[in-house]
C-alpha cells in the first residue's frame, strides 16, 4: 500500500491529467454528438463548439488541480489563460484537419476518426501544457 501511495505521489500529475482529461473529453464528444446526432450541426461546426466547452473545462481544472498554478493577478491570469487557448486552438486545428481529411479526403464516418484524432489531441495538450503554459518558474 505503500507503494502505491508512493507511486501516486510521485506520479501526480499525470494521473491527475489523465483523470481530468478523460473527463475534458467526456464533454468534447458529449457536446460532438449532441451537436451531430440530436441538433443536426455539421462535423467541422459541431467539433468547433465541442472544443470551446471542452478548453474551458480543461482550463479550469488543469489551473486548479493539475499544475497548480501560482499564477495571480488579473493580466497574469489572462496570460496564462491566453497561451492555454491558443495552445488548443493549435490542437483544435489538427483535430479538424484529421477530421476532414477522413471523411472527405477517405470518405470514413466521422465516428472513429473523431476518437483517434482525441487520442493525440489528449497527448499534444499535455505537452504543451506543461511546458508552455503551466511551466513553473525557476
Amino acid at each position: 500500500m505503500d507503494r502505491i501511495r508512493s507511486l501516486c505521489r510521485e506520479y501526480r500529475e499525470i494521473l491527475l491529467y489523465v483523470i481530468f482529461g478523460a473527463l475534458t473529453t467526456g464533454v468534447n464528444y458529449a457536446v460532438y454528438f449532441l451537436c451531430r446526432r440530436l441538433l443536426g450541426v455539421e462535423y467541422v461546426a459541431a467539433n468547433v463548439l465541442a472544443w470551446i466547452g471542452a478548453v474551458t473545462f480543461a482550463y479550469l481544472t488543469n489551473r486548479r488541480f493539475v499544475f497548480q498554478s501560482r499564477t495571480r493577478g488579473a493580466s497574469a491570469v489572462f496570460r496564462e489563460a491566453v497561451r492555454f487557448y491558443l495552445a488548443r486552438v493549435a490542437t483544435l486545428l489538427m483535430e479538424s484537419g484529421l477530421l476532414v481529411l477522413a471523411v472527405e479526403g477517405f470518405r470514413l464516418s466521422d465516428t472513429l476518426p473523431k476518437i483517434g484524432a482525441g487520442v493525440l489531441v489528449i497527448l499534444v495538450n499535455y505537452i504543451l501544457s506543461k511546458w508552455l503554459v503551466f511551466r513553473k518558474k525557476a
